[in-house]
């Protein structure tokens, strides 16, 4: 009888333990932006996000109205190696981390265009000190002007994040200069 209480004062406190500290940062212990995607309630009414989460590997961006899932669009389009942080100008990646959106740009050689604040003193710290340069110029944008339709097959940017032109017209209205991007790989 002894031992039944005592294994099952053992599994208690398993059950209650904390993962370590780096396995509860890792993203394998974020929930699927997906998973945060199938929230989203049609007849929600926003007007304006205040937080994009972008998930590289799940080709996803979620858009947020305080602290709810509104908005999602998938099959983005990233630089031409889409796997791993923006480092070096020329390096054809995507950044992963917390920027914001700075500015916008209409007359953009791409439909519409949304700066994201890349690269920030981290990065540029970093570039730094391989005597390089971060590169910039990182927008959310739509296809080439010059493609009067559909979209380029593939990822094709130098780095920024590609969606359709509809697409990039409807977060032009709802995104706000200051909005928060968190770009996840």
């Amino acid at each position: 009888m002894t031992r039944l209480v005592l294994l099952a004062s053992l599994l208690l406190v398993a059950a209650c333990a904390a993962p370590p500290a780096d396995e509860a940062r890792s993203p394998a212990s974020q929930a699927p932006l997906e998973r945060e995607a199938a929230r989203i309630v049609p007849e929600r009414r926003f007007t304006t996000v205040d937080y994009l989460i972008v998930d590289k590997s799940e080709r996803l961006m979620v858009a947020y109205a305080q602290g709810r899932p509104v908005k999602a669009w998938r099959d983005l389009q990233f630089g031409d190696a889409p796997q791993g942080h923006k480092q070096f100008e020329g390096d054809e990646r995507t950044p992963e981390g917390r920027y914001v959106i700075e500015g916008r740009n209409p007359g953009s050689a791409y439909h519409l265009s949304l700066k994201v604040s890349y690269p920030n003193a981290q990065d540029r710290a970093f570039a730094q000190a391989q005597g390089r340069s971060p590169g910039g110029d990182i927008f959310l944008h739509g296809q080439p002007n010059s493609l009067h339709f559909g979209r380029v097959p593939g990822d094709w940017t130098d780095g920024c994040i590609a969606l359709a032109n509809a697409e990039i017209e409807e977060l032009w209205r709802i995104v706000p200069d200051g909005t928060v991007i968190e770009i996840r790989p």
